[in-house]
């Protein structure tokens, strides 16, 4: 887990981020995932910079398989934007804080 993210599990999944009162984005990544571990640092730069208009939350998929099976996350790294409890955007595989920031622009210009 970065400074700035929160862990999510199967038990706290449905609080933390289907009911949250702001964006989520969801980081789907497991400690063997090479490219998950190159992702970790700007997701959590993301965190630390935006957290005011979202929450960063970060989901071992090994440790939480309910989850990752409802989602049907079949690759990792892969990112999740829920809003109202609903998925409003998915990014798979390792991508530049600018190209996760430019997906995230309609979220964080929405809670700006």
């Amino acid at each position: 887990m970065g400074a700035h993210t929160v862990d999510v599990t199967d038990a706290t999944f449905q609080s933390e981020v289907l009911e949250s009162d702001k964006p989520v984005l969801v980081d789907f990544w497991a400690t063997w995932c090479g490219p998950c571990k190159m992702l970790a640092p700007v997701v959590d730069e993301i965190a630390r910079d935006h957290g005011d208009a979202l929450t960063v939350a970060k989901v071992d998929v090994d440790a939480n398989p309910v989850v990752a099976r409802d989602l049907q996350i079949m690759a990792i790294p892969s990112l999740i934007v829920f809003s109202g409890g609903k998925p409003v955007a998915t990014m798979r595989g390792v991508k530049s804080k600018a190209a996760i920031l430019r997906e995230l622009a309609p979220i964080l210009d929405a809670a700006g």
